[in-house]
């Protein structure tokens, strides 16, 4: 095992120090000395708590020494997306005119991996307003993939830092968020491992909304093991959060190594492929092959619509984004990126009969969907059209969320996994999409994969 805190995953991390082979100082130390080192150029986070975290290191150092350690993740440093309030510190949602906000409150997944003693570094960079899926940022600046030194490429969005900081090692995992790819897109283009929990899994209490119909938080990390042991951690009933009530926690662990021998997994129809980048097509087909030399059943599917039909489904999150922001969105003054101005105003400009109609065809969609995968166990598609680009690239008219925003308007859950680099050297991602609250499953495909590849242990050269 590298010995260096900056390498190793979340779970060796909880391992090292239940044996004392590394102290939670150690741990926080290398990880603030890395951030240091790096993030000058890769603008990963927005604020580094460098004297609290090393205050809650050696406050775990010593419960830990005493026998008092409060869970397997106590000492375990972890990023937070900022968008999530952590009490007394600055919550900017990527805005500049939010400067002044501060949190008087924690987050309830927050609180809950506090008390479990794990320890927050500090907050990464998002898209203004978690609106954007590039990963783009006009006036707190734009991370840098760390997969291209050379060329600035999209990082992804709107969980931007998040995705910059586990792939550069400046942090072992990250919280981040998904209303429409959101934790996915920033994954998969930097080469981790990114779960899109089911609505209603992960409490939303403390957390910037941008569409509570489709707001989802989730978990960053380098691996599956570790993106489901921090989900594992922090999901459950929050009495702030209604929706997390209507089911029952389900721990994903035990069946996380149960393999994928008898699994029937969907691959994508045909008219699905046409528009990706044939690197990807090429990783995504040697992924089929893999899983079902691990024994799972790949089989064909006729989908009941189009997956690209779900792009410019923007009723939902655009209204709902308007309201939640309207006071800043209607004043000319405030500074906003102003591509995130025009979309979220164009909200204003939806009425309430387009707004409802959504609604209910989204509700009959999710009823289509469930019929078309009966007997299916999970839906492997790319988790994007093509390998990460560079920024000078990008068309802010569009998104590129093809792959992505139907998991959210239909209530599913997700995990993207690294499978394979293009020739360029950029990461190329698979994603494992399963019925409505069946994390345990997804994850259970994702471990398998994993366990049989090695992607997702390269690291880009920082």
């Amino acid at each position: 095992m590298n010995q260096d805190p900056c390498f190793l995953s979340g779970q060796e991390l909880s391992e090292a120090i239940a044996t004392r082979r590394l102290s939670p100082v150690d741990v926080v130390e290398a990880h603030l000395a890395r951030i240091e080192k790096v993030d000058a150029r890769l603008h990963a986070y927005i604020d580094v708590y460098e004297k609290e975290a090393r205050a809650a290191a050696s406050q775990a150092d010593r419960e830990i020494r005493a026998g008092r350690a409060r869970g397997p993740f106590h000492g375990v440093p972890l990023a937070v997306k900022d968008i999530i309030d952590v009490e007394g510190h600055v919550t900017t949602g990527g805005s500049a005119s939010r400067l002044d906000h501060l949190a008087k409150a924690t987050a309830f997944i927050v609180r809950k991996a506090l008390d479990q003693g794990m320890i927050v570094l500090g907050k990464t960079h998002t898209v203004e307003f978690a609106c954007g899926a590039w990963g783009t940022n006009q006036h707190m600046g734009t991370p840098w993939n760390p997969w291209d030194m050379k060329v600035a490429r999209v990082p992804g969005g709107s969980s931007s830092g998040s995705g910059v900081a586990v792939a550069a090692r400046m942090a072992p995992w990250a919280l981040g968020t998904d209303t429409g790819c959101s934790v996915r897109q920033p994954a998969a283009w930097c080469g981790i491992t990114g779960l899109k929990t089911t609505i209603g899994r992960l409490s939303t209490h403390g957390i910037l909304p941008l569409s509570p119909t489709l707001d989802t938080p989730g978990t960053l990390a380098r691996t599956v093991r570790d993106a489901a042991a921090l989900y594992n951690l922090l999901q459950g009933p929050d009495p702030h959060d209604p929706l997390t009530q209507r089911h029952a926690p389900d721990d994903p662990m035990p069946d996380i190594d149960k393999g994928v021998k008898g699994l029937k997994l969907a691959r994508l129809p045909k008219a699905e492929r046409a528009g990706v980048q044939d690197e990807v097509l090429e990783a995504y087909d040697r992924s089929l092959d893999e899983l079902a030399t691990l024994g799972a059943r790949i089989v064909d599917v006729d989908l009941p619509f189009r997956l690209g039909d779900f792009t410019n489904m923007t009723s939902i999150t655009n209204a709902e984004g308007y309201l939640v922001n309207k006071a800043t969105m209607d004043d000319p003054t405030t500074k906003v990126d102003e591509v995130v101005r025009r979309r979220l105003l164009g909200g204003a400009k939806i009425p309430a009969h387009e707004y409802l109609a959504t609604m209910r065809l989204r509700e009959e969609m999710k009823l289509r969907w469930v019929d078309a995968m009966n007997g299916i166990d999970a839906f492997l598609t790319p988790s994007t059209e093509t390998a990460a680009f560079p920024l000078t690239e990008v068309d802010y008219d569009a998104a590129p969320v093809r792959f992505a925003r139907w998991v959210n308007i239909l209530d599913l859950c997700a995990v993207v996994v690294p499978n394979g680099f293009t020739r360029g050297g950029l990461p190329t991602s698979l994603q494992v999409v399963g019925r409505g609250y069946d994390e345990a499953t997804v994850l259970r495909t994702g471990q398998a994969y994993q366990a049989a590849t090695g992607w997702h242990e390269r690291m880009p050269e920082v």
